[in-house]
């Protein structure tokens, strides 16, 4: 697998994260044993993967614990923690310096490690930056000095903050080695408003949402586009609404629009590592030869541009009637 330095953290990761949350959660969504997700996880490592990202409210942190076992010293952790009092961030109050400091040690735990290389305060909302980074980051930095974990991340929600609203506060403070942010061919954003600014202060990215339920096929993407449509971000005149995914199209292949989705991030300037999650080991293997696949050619990524480049409400998450 390719390689990449995570920005400032000087951290040499695969292009591709394994995402251990998502609607697949490594299978456990959709009923797999704990052991086959721990058999995933290790097929990802022998695949060359050597970063994995978890979270405390996913419930796969022992699962990653298990798989790494015996191999800590090959793989990047990434874990993040809910700054609310519920696993989600969804809960208006916020927890203390003290609670995160034990919702840490408890990761730790799940993780059965001595340290976690990246640490994210996790689905941060805009109304809650502030306190974040008064009352929470010290003690991440605590942490650090502790030797509890070695870099400090801030992950958006992306799904309600389509703006990017956390993050373009996050850029104007020193504090954060790594963001999480949302990104895709639907959602251009973040290449405007956030991947410029971290990279000139050199602040690793990993790319969310990349290909979500909305993008996994065209048959999926058709409601998303219609919506858009409707909504006036997508000019209907740009596309063709017999085949809207017509032009993707290279050396006289179609182009699978995961496969597009994927390069279309794996390239972006300002994009270090994309996140790819799944419960089944072949879809793993199909979705990291796509990213190791090269950009997609310049008249696809001017058309992608042209249509999708007015989107803002959108996440890449299917509609609400289309999710099961």
């Amino acid at each position: 697998m390719q390689k990449v330095t995570l920005g400032r953290t000087g951290l040499e990761v695969t292009a591709a994260c394994l995402g251990a949350g998502g609607h697949s959660r490594l299978g456990q969504t959709t009923g797999a044993s704990a052991d086959q997700s721990v058999a995933l996880v290790r097929a990802a490592l022998d695949l060359g993967i050597n970063f994995i990202d978890t979270a405390a409210n996913y419930g796969t942190e022992p699962i990653v614990g298990a798989a790494i076992k015996g191999r800590r010293d090959e793989v990047v952790v990434s874990t993040k923690i809910a700054p609310t009092h519920s696993m989600d961030g969804s809960a208006a109050e916020l927890i203390t310096a003290t609670e995160l400091r034990e919702r840490v040690e408890l990761s730790l735990a799940r993780l059965e490690t001595d340290h976690i290389d990246i640490l994210h305060l996790h689905g941060v909302g805009a109304d809650q930056y502030d306190y974040c980074r008064d009352e929470l980051a010290p003690e991440l930095i605590r942490l650090r000095e502790a030797g509890k974990l070695r870099f400090l991340g801030i992950t958006e929600r992306f799904g309600r903050d389509t703006s990017h609203a956390v993050l373009q506060q996050a850029l104007r403070d020193d504090i954060w080695d790594v963001f999480m942010v949302g990104y895709n061919l639907l959602n251009q954003t973040a290449a405007k408003d956030i991947l410029p600014g971290a990279q000139a202060r050199n602040i690793g990215t990993m790319c969310m949402f990349a290909v979500r339920g909305g993008l996994a096929n065209e048959s999926r993407a058709r409601p998303l586009i219609d919506d858009l449509i409707g909504r006036g971000e997508i000019d209907r005149t740009s596309i063709d609404p017999t085949d809207p995914f017509g032009f993707l199209v290279e050396d006289g292949r179609k182009i699978p629009l995961a496969e597009a989705a994927y390069r279309f991030c794996r390239h972006a300037s300002g994009i270090d590592v994309v996140l790819t999650g799944t419960g089944n080991p072949a879809h793993l293997e199909e979705n990291l030869r796509s990213l190791e696949l090269p950009p997609l050619p310049e008249a696809v990524i001017d058309r992608l541009r042209d249509i999708f480049g007015h989107v803002t409400s959108a996440s890449g998450d299917p509609l609400p009637a289309e999710k099961s």
